[in-house]
């Protein structure tokens, strides 16, 4: 008897070791999925609805968690604004939220930008391209943390000899993307489009026109669906484009829109269709400096 009662014993704790165990090992094949799912999505970048398709315009950084922007150094306080001084007249404090590649993202560090920055000025973009210089008005007083980060980002190099990585050239949804800086060498890679910074921001200076959210000219920032994931990556609308108003509006082209528009044009090779849509660029767009100045 005590061994029919051992033996059941056994049993039962041989098949909840067993259930345990494959628990674990879907739980863990899930969480693989996830951050596969979510590395597919970032690299064609973020929801968004035209035409009754779906599209994505995001920054492939963030997992699925929806969080609010933490402070720098988020061991010192719980409160983001904490340990930040007040800002003075004329400028602003920004938040910037450590990044890594936890999400399934790739992670370029380059630091954090200042805390404190100007809103006020203006300061213009420039790109010198394979193709010609892609210059951009940058309003601080609408942008001002965006704005800096492109400062940051520029004096870090960033994006110095990185390709755009993705067109979209439909109706209503003219876009030329970049911001990548693992997007570099000869041809494309399906990573292209996963990467960003060491931080995100919250997104600033969203669009109040709703049948024209997006004009010819705009330079907005790409993120991932999830509010303050704004990274390094942005869209230049050749055209007029319908997206929700999700997305920061950096500024506007001063120069350089007709070489985004033939790029555009020439099509791309729909290694996103059917969804998100688009593709790699034919025209091949290589950014060889980023530089940001005082207007």
């Amino acid at each position: 008897m005590e061994e029919t009662v051992s033996s059941t014993k056994d049993r039962q704790r041989a098949a909840a070791r067993a259930r345990l165990e494959k628990e674990m090992a879907e739980r863990a094949s899930a969480a693989r999925k996830r951050r596969q799912r979510q590395a597919i999505i970032g690299s064609a970048l973020a929801v968004v609805v035209i035409a009754g398709a779906a599209f994505f315009v995001v920054q492939a950084m963030k997992d699925d968690k929806t969080t609010e922007a933490a402070a720098p150094d988020s061991s010192a306080s719980a409160d983001p604004a904490a340990n930040v001084p007040p800002a003075g007249p004329g400028t602003v404090n920004c938040v910037w939220t450590p990044a890594d590649e936890s999400g399934g993202g790739k992670v370029k560090d380059v630091g954090l930008p200042p805390v404190n920055v100007p809103n006020t000025g203006k300061s213009t973009l420039t790109f010198e391209t394979n193709l010609g210089a892609i210059s951009a008005d940058i309003d601080l007083s609408k942008a001002p943390c965006t704005g800096a980060s492109f400062k940051h980002l520029a004096e870090k190099k960033f994006l110095d000899n990185t390709k755009c990585h993705r067109l979209v050239n439909k109706d209503g949804f003219k876009v030329l993307q970049c911001g990548d800086p693992f997007a570099t060498g000869e041809g494309y890679r399906d990573t292209d489009g996963t990467g960003g910074p060491s931080y995100t921001m919250v997104e600033e200076n969203l669009p109040t026109d709703e049948k024209k959210p997006y004009p010819a000219g705009s330079i907005a920032m790409a993120n991932t669906g999830q509010p303050g994931s704004t990274g390094s990556q942005f869209f230049i609308c050749s055209e007029d484009t319908v997206l929700p108003a999700n997305y920061t509006l950096l500024g506007t082209i001063n120069k350089g829109l007709d070489i985004v528009r033939n790029v555009v044009k020439a099509g791309d090779d729909g290694a996103f269709e059917p969804s998100p849509g688009g593709g790699r660029p034919k025209t091949e767009v290589l950014i060889k400096t980023m530089t940001l100045a005082a207007a």
